[in-house]
Formats: structure tokens, sequence, C-alpha cells
């Protein structure tokens, strides 16, 4: 379904509120606090329009290592579900998703957008259920689809309220290239199943 680039990153902000959220139990801990120095804010962006997945010259992210969480997962390529309107990740938690339609793992500009869930209800603990464990100065290293490596070193460990996370600044195209990681976290609502709050880890191309 077509949608103007406004109505896009509508659907992008609404969803990457809940999608990450979604038939969820409580983590076993609450994230610790907020630690590190946050990114540069940068303009908006949204989805690019649903032509083609990435550029020719584009690198797929398909691996993410964190020695620090002995974390080795698969990273699929993913976008916005055309029904829900919500951030596609994929649905086994052993699996985190690569947001498609921003900065590629060869970028030189922008966030590249790496979202996971945190645990399920039915399959258990998922591949960033001690993402909030990362700090300043834990490396990482995504690998690309051409079997390319890019190392990464975290800045920054931030939690927000779903409806408050600054997504014009984790998903902008633009200022300088640098990781951001999602996940759920805070108090759950057994209510409503979903979390209270997204953890980001953001890193920086290693020196």
């Amino acid at each position: 379904m077509s949608r103007t680039r406004a109505a896009a990153w509508s659907a992008v902000a609404a969803g990457i509120a809940t999608m990450l959220a979604a038939a969820v139990t409580a983590c076993a801990q609450q994230p610790a606090s907020p630690t590190g120095t946050p990114p540069t804010a940068a303009s908006p962006a949204g989805p690019a329009p649903e032509v083609s997945a990435t550029p020719a010259a584009a690198v797929p992210p398909t691996g993410l290592n964190i020695d620090r969480l002995k974390l080795d997962v698969k990273v699929d390529p993913v976008g916005v579900d055309d029904t829900t309107g919500d951030f596609a990740v994929p649905p086994s938690v052993d699996v985190v998703g690569w947001y498609k339609w921003g900065p590629a793992l060869n970028a030189t500009t922008g966030s590249i957008v790496i979202a996971g869930h945190v645990d399920s209800a039915e399959q258990g603990a998922g591949a960033f259920f001690h993402l909030r464990d990362l700090g300043p100065g834990d490396p990482i290293t995504v690998t690309g689809a051409d079997g390319s490596t890019r190392r990464f070193t975290v800045t920054a460990r931030e939690v927000y309220p779903k409806a408050k996370i600054p997504l014009e600044r984790y998903f902008a195209r633009d200022g300088t290239v640098r990781l951001t990681l999602i996940t759920c976290g805070g108090p759950f609502d057994a209510s409503t199943r979903h979390y209270r709050d997204n953890v980001v880890i953001t890193a920086q191309p290693a020196a």
C-alpha cells in the first residue's frame, strides 16, 4: 500500500513504540539507569518510498556479535508492516531486524537501526534480553552480506518511556554515522501486555 512520506513516518513513530512490546512477559530486571553520551540530534527522516529494499551499493547487515553479552545473532532486513504500520521486528526472538529503509552497514552518515525482542511469552528470552547491560566502551561487531565486518564501540545507553523516545534522532539519515540498537524494558504492564519503556544503545564506529 502506497503512503506519503509524512504518513509513513507517522506509522513508524507509532509502530516502534508498540511493536517491540507485543506478546512479551516481564523481564527479570528493569533496565539500568541511562549512561554515556547520547547521540547528536539530526533531522527527522521517515522511511524511503517502497520501491526497493536498499540501493545497489548498500551492504545489509546479516550478523551481530556482542562479546559482553555472549551474543552472536542473525540480522534480517525489515521494514514497516503494511497492515499494522508497526516496525516489522522478526517474529523469532532469536533474530533481530535491521531497518532496511535507513542507512546500511557501509553508510557514512546516519543511524543504522537494529531492533529486537527482549522476550516472549511463547519463546522465552530474546536476543536483546540483556541489552540493558551494555555500557560505554563495550565493543559490537556487525557483519555484512558481503562478508565485511564493521566494529562499533558503545557510547550511550538510554531508557525512554515509549511515548517519549525521540524517533527523529534514532532513525535519522544524516549526522555522524552510528549504530542504534533498540528493545523493550522497564516495568511490564500485564493488563496491556506491554513494557513501559524502550532501551536504546548508541555505538560509534571503532577507531
